[in-house]
């Protein structure tokens, strides 16, 4: 028994260690029944190892926690996700969030533990997420997983899980080549709020096929393209640099560029439509009205990340 990595009491027992030994300083609890060496520094890994223990052999971590340990953007959950094949046997903890999968569920390994497939998980997700946090997660997997959008949709096509629809009507918002999660919720502002889909990192390319400049978000025959800015373009030097001989190479290319923070999409998603409608005028693109609706998904707050 490999004491530095998660093992249960059963383990323990046939290890000879007692219940007493358990007790002592030398080991840590992780759950109920699961323990690990006292030196041994906390990580999100031994939750997942720990849990996936107190189940049978065939577990898997699945819903946000498979999510989360892929790479996919979800937002954080305190427990720890677990689906198998029979009810029975499910392990209920304080943590610990036991799942009954269909049957025949695929599964695959995920630097070095057992993940639901990506459809699966968009299924999955689709059962716990919104609208906006599961077309983030889904725009997020297709980087991560090395799929397309048509992959997910032909996938999803094939489920009848109770949440497939759900499922299926989110991922035809996901796009291929979406590179963060928060130009994801830009467009998803955008598109909800019924003005026209821009176009997804766009790239504008010299007469000799060379790459100028890259956007975000375009409307390519208005040359008008909205982009994020994170805090890094503000707080990094080289990064604040590139921008600036950026934006001098995008002028002189005739284009505008409306650059949006986390607060124009958190906190005033309303005006942030207006002045994307305002610029796209200016530019001869006459766009809608808002949608009524779209406020139900990004409602606003004065205080934002």
């Amino acid at each position: 028994m490999d004491e530095r990595r998660p093992f249960t009491r059963a383990d323990a027992v046939r290890a000879g260690v007692s219940d007493r030994v358990l007790r002592t300083s030398r080991y840590r609890r992780i759950f109920r029944g699961v323990y690990i060496r006292a030196e041994v520094a906390p990580s999100e890994r031994e939750r997942m190892e720990g849990a996936l223990a107190l189940h049978p052999e065939g577990a898997w971590l699945s819903h946000r926690t498979a999510a989360a340990w892929c790479g996919v953007a979800v937002p954080e959950s305190p427990l720890v996700h677990v689906s198998v094949l029979r009810a029975e046997d499910r392990r209920w903890q304080p943590g610990l969030k036991p799942h009954v999968a269909p049957p025949a569920t695929r599964t695959r390994v995920w630097r070095g533990l057992p993940v639901s497939e990506p459809v699966r998980l968009f299924v999955e997700l689709a059962s716990m997420l919104d609208l906006v946090d599961l077309f983030v997660a889904g725009d997020s997997m297709l980087r991560v997983f090395g799929i397309t959008a048509a992959d997910l949709r032909a996938g999803l096509a094939r489920t009848t899980d109770y949440w497939s629809p759900g499922a299926r009507y989110a991922a035809t918002f996901v796009r291929d080549r979406v590179r963060s999660a928060m130009e994801s919720r830009l467009r998803l502002l955008i598109v909800l709020a019924g003005l026209p889909e821009p176009e997804v990192n766009l790239e504008i390319r010299s007469a000799d096929g060379d790459v100028l400049v890259e956007f975000d978000l375009a409307y390519r025959h208005h040359r008008l393209a909205v982009e994020y800015d994170g805090t890094h373009h503000r707080v990094d030097t080289p990064t604040w640099r590139r921008d600036l001989r950026r934006r001098e190479l995008v002028d002189a290319l005739d284009w505008h560029v409306v650059h949006v923070t986390a607060n124009d999409i958190y906190g005033t998603p309303a005006q942030t439509i207006e002045r994307i409608r305002a610029t796209a005028s200016r530019r001869g693109l006459r766009l809608p009205l808002p949608r009524p609706g779209w406020e139900l998904h990004f409602p606003g707050h004065a205080q934002a990340g």
